[in-house]
């Protein structure tokens, strides 16, 4: 992902934490957030500025697959990067 926002300097990205149903919602929002954080920072470290990284905890929210079991919950608790590019300025429908 670094590399990515490198090279494309008006991107940026969204990181969307998420976890499985088990817990209460406050705490799934928490477990959520953690990781999220920590991809952001990593970011940085590597020269991301921070203002181009948005972060969400969605908690148990957005499920990714359902299900009440293990195999599901491991596919639930996710971070997910959404890449957030501007609109291109050329193509401008607005009439002048």
């Amino acid at each position: 992902m670094a590399t990515y926002l490198k090279a494309n300097t008006t991107a940026a990205v969204r990181i969307e934490g998420n976890c499985d149903e088990r817990g209460t919602e406050e705490y799934n929002r928490s477990l959520g957030e953690r990781p999220r954080l920590g991809a952001r920072e990593g970011l940085a470290k590597l020269g991301i500025d921070a203002n181009r990284v948005d972060t969400v905890s969605y908690g148990e929210e957005k499920p990714a697959v359902p299900g009440h079991n293990e195999a599901a919950y491991s596919k639930n608790r996710r971070d997910e990067f959404i890449v957030l590019t501007p609109p291109n300025s050329n193509s401008s429908s607005a009439s002048r």
